[in-house]
């Protein structure tokens, strides 16, 4: 689908002198502008969307006039350029907007810094503007600038360099996406669990509707207070007896908070139209008070089984957050990180740095070696194939070694037999790929760092998904500026 779309005229971004590390930042920016414009990514994501649009429209009986289409698809445009600065800058919705009102180059790079205006988002367009992109949009736009840069001509035009970027060589590891959770201890969801609970409860006060309890607040202040006395006891030399005194009281507490919850539960879904709020807004606070009560008991078997009947618990059957279902616990033992809480994150990059093939798990991650194959079917599919794949030990198997066989890919894994790896440091190419594997190491630092953060603060699967891919996009855009701006600097220095 073609629609002409005319860009608005930018002003020319001033000269800054003497500032280097700003130059380092805006140099690229101008480069990951032009790759948006000539490689295809963004008309592509611009025009599926805006198709997606025009067919809700029409479906709901509305006819689309030319002036609404160019004014949707301007601010598809600016969604676009907003998700890709913000996830390259690192900053919250709410930091990011006050950087667009303040910020020139983002200005100029987001396409607001019109001549007779310049309107900024605030953070909740930011945050609509991430749901303007369907993930499979996001995903295939990626394989596309991968793809356009595959090829001679495209590396030519995009980077300005004579040879094409190689995929031939992966490099492949493995890490745990840190949930936004505390320390998951089973007896301070308790306390969660009263904050929300007490929370809820007095929004529903303030709106009129009241039944009798003791004073919400005082009811926060006895489980903190619970909290204290649990955290202190394990200095006392009857400690053991003291926690189950103490989980004992809390335990109780918690059944008192639950009564009351259910109650105010009751109250707000039976005479809601009393106050002023809107259907939707009723069933917000409802929502939040059902997720609780319900995760609630889960919350307080752990702790019984741990505590008071001394048994271990399952990792499977505990609960680690009652705000975030799908986080789960991550052994891999790292130094300074024996056990870690979130999602698995599976990420292959090529010898330029480019991440090719990536995937967040919602479930409990796989075992390294079960990844391989997925791995290889999805480059294949995308990019035709490779000719050497490379990891760490964790993913050796011989179940993978004779799948390189078979798709004719060199094994560059490292073997965890010490025997075999020393045979297999008699090769050269086993050497020069595993020596570069270290970078892969870093690689997965700076994505998970500067793009992802740490903690994701993304709160449920489907937007942690969501950021990881726009992650991905950014990260790319960011490595491919680089390239070409390497390879201009090379230029002028012959």
């Amino acid at each position: 689908m073609t629609i002409p779309f005319q860009t608005d005229l930018r002003p020319a971004l001033p000269n800054v002198y003497g500032a280097s590390d700003y130059r380092e930042f805006r140099d690229p920016l101008s480069r990951m502008d032009h790759l948006l414009r000539y490689s295809g990514v963004e008309d592509g994501l611009v025009s599926s969307a805006l198709e997606r649009w025009e067919k809700g429209s029409r479906e709901t009986g509305v006819k689309v006039m030319a002036a609404q289409q160019q004014r949707q698809r301007r601010m598809f445009h600016y969604g676009l350029r907003c998700n890709v600065a913000r996830h390259l800058s690192g900053e919250s919705f709410r930091a990011f907007s006050i950087r667009i009102g303040d910020s020139s180059l983002i200005q100029w790079f987001t396409g607001i810094s019109l001549f007779e205006h310049r309107k900024a988002a605030s953070k909740s367009s930011l945050e609509r503007y991430e749901k303007y992109f369907q993930i499979e949009e996001v995903q295939q736009a990626i394989r596309s600038l991968i793809g356009e840069v595959m090829s001679e001509k495209g590396a030519g035009e995009l980077l300005g360099r004579e040879e094409a970027v190689s995929l031939d060589e992966v490099f492949a590891d493995c890490t745990c996406v840190k949930g936004n959770i505390h320390f998951p201890v089973d007896w301070v969801l308790f306390r969660d669990a009263a904050r929300t609970l007490i929370a809820a409860i007095k929004l529903i006060r303030t709106r009129g509707l009241k039944h009798r309890m003791p004073e919400p607040s005082r009811l926060v202040k006895r489980m903190n207070r619970l909290c204290m006395e649990m955290t202190y006891a394990r200095r006392r030399k009857d400690s053991r007896r003291v926690r189950k005194q103490v989980l004992r009281r809390r335990k109780k507490l918690a059944q008192t908070l639950r009564k009351h919850g259910e109650g105010y539960r009751i109250l707000l879904a039976e005479k809601w139209e009393e106050t002023e709020w809107s259907e939707a807004q009723t069933q917000l606070v409802l929502d939040r008070i059902d997720n609780v009560l319900d995760k609630l008991p889960e919350a307080i078997h752990p702790a019984h089984e741990r505590i008071i009947g001394e048994r271990r618990v399952a990792n499977e059957d505990k609960i680690l957050s009652l705000y975030e279902e799908d986080v789960h616990v991550v052994v891999r033992g790292k130094a300074g990180a024996e056990v870690e809480f979130g999602n698995g994150l599976y990420l292959a990059e090529q010898e330029n740095g480019l991440i090719i093939d990536w995937k967040l798990f919602k479930d409990q991650p796989p075992a390294d070696t079960k990844l391989v194959k997925e791995s290889l079917e999805r480059m294949e599919e995308a990019y035709g194939g490779i000719e050497a794949f490379c990891s760490d030990r964790g993913f050796d198997a011989a179940a993978n070694v004779r799948l390189l066989q078979e798709h004719e890919v060199y094994n560059a894994i490292c073997p965890r037999n010490p025997l075999r790896l020393a045979q297999r440091k008699e090769e050269p190419r086993f050497i020069r790929l595993q020596s570069r594997r270290a970078q892969t190491e870093a690689r997965i630092g700076i994505f998970k760092n500067a793009y992802l953060g740490s903690p994701l603060c993304s709160k449920g699967f489907e937007h942690k998904e969501n950021t990881v891919v726009w992650c991905v996009l950014t990260h790319n855009l960011w490595v491919l500026a680089r390239m070409a701006l390497a390879e201009e600097r090379q230029r002028k220095a012959a």
